[in-house]
């Protein structure tokens, strides 16, 4: 599982590395597969994906933006019905990692192959063919505008400052890049601290701090300097940050090794146990499942894995917290999710 959002108080959205789109209940434990949503010409339709790396909901929470059949096309669906609306086409010629919404109406995607591209989600979209009686029937756009982010060489992560109205892109070569967003242009890029792994990027609330996950450390910036506040190494050392958010005041960072932090931004450091002073508030994955292919079996049949934490997400009171992933290492297959109340 990449990524992860609460869709009510009873259903989570989640997209995985082998291409689906799914819906948990946690009433009844049911999960829905949500079909895939083909690109317009049959050529653009791969065997081989990348996965799903992003859903994100508007601020109205009518429209769900995620990846289409094709990992380098967008897909829009409706909510709370979650039927089709459009899929976004040539923009990227590589896969989409992330998604972020400027308004109810525009978004942003970010790719490997270092662009950006704006699309624009009209309220009433009329299906390609409007006589064509099968369903799902839905429309297929094209971007407003697609721009190279200098400097960036894959761009992994991506967030929406709407009070400094600024794009903010996290690039795999260690750089953080700021974008206009009422111009659609580049305004400037500031290397990170750490180099290694900086995959994933989240706002506080009030769009007050910015924080960045890597190999050993989370990093703190500042939206208006892009200077680092804070750099806190990570508890464990290499554990690498896979997954990081805030709600209110605490910082949760999900791990490569089945760990997920707990980060107290009073207090300025982890949380500790009100039962064991000095010792710190973690909570632990178990193994989850993994299906090792034959090839690779005799290597790793004696050794126990741990899920990395590839996404996390509170429910909106804020008293429930989602987490999954599978194997970090690419070549097993597996999953892993959990919900902690």
């Amino acid at each position: 599982v990449f990524c992860s959002q609460w869709l009510s108080d009873h259903q989570i959205v989640m997209g995985t590395r082998c291409n689906k789109l799914l819906v948990y209940d946690i009433n009844n434990h049911n999960i829905d597969i949500i079909p895939s949503l083909l690109s317009s010409e049959p050529a653009r339709n791969p065997d081989h994906q990348s996965g799903i790396h992003a859903v994100e909901i508007n601020y109205s929470k009518t429209l769900l933006a995620t990846g289409a059949q094709n990992s380098r096309d967008l897909a829009v669906y409706k909510l709370p019905t979650l039927d089709p609306v459009c899929v976004g086409e040539k923009a990227h010629s590589e896969w989409i990692l992330d998604i972020t919404w400027l308004d109810n109406e525009f978004l942003v995607s970010g790719s490997t192959d270092g662009k950006l591209a704006l699309w624009r989600i009209e309220e009433k979209m009329e299906p390609d063919d409007v006589e064509k009686e099968t369903i799902p029937n839905y429309s297929h756009i094209q971007p407003v505008k697609v721009k190279k982010c200098f400097g960036a060489d894959k761009v992994r992560a991506l967030i929406f400052n709407e009070n400094l109205n600024e794009i903010v892109a996290l690039s795999m070569n260690a750089y953080v890049h700021i974008w206009d967003s009422n111009r659609f242009w580049q305004k400037m890029s500031r290397k990170l601290p750490h180099a290694m792994d900086n995959a994933c990027l989240t706002k506080r609330e009030d769009c007050s701090l910015y924080a960045i996950g890597s190999k050993s450390h989370f990093t703190l910036l500042d939206p208006r300097t892009l200077h680092h506040v804070k750099k806190v190494n990570a508890r464990v050392s290499g554990c690498s940050v896979r997954s990081i958010s805030f709600h209110k005041d605490i910082l949760t960072i999900g791990t490569g090794i089945g760990v997920i932090m707990v980060y107290d931004m009073r207090a300025g450091k982890y949380m500790e146990s009100t039962m064991n002073s000095g010792r710190a508030v973690v909570l632990k994955s178990t193994k989850g499942w993994v299906n090792p292919d034959e090839a690779y079996h005799d290597l790793i049949r004696n050794i126990e894995h741990t899920p990395a934490i590839y996404s996390h997400c509170y429910d909106w009171s804020g008293t429930r917290l989602f987490t999954a992933g599978g194997p970090l290492d690419d070549q097993l297959k597996g999953n892993y999710a959990a919900l902690w109340c």
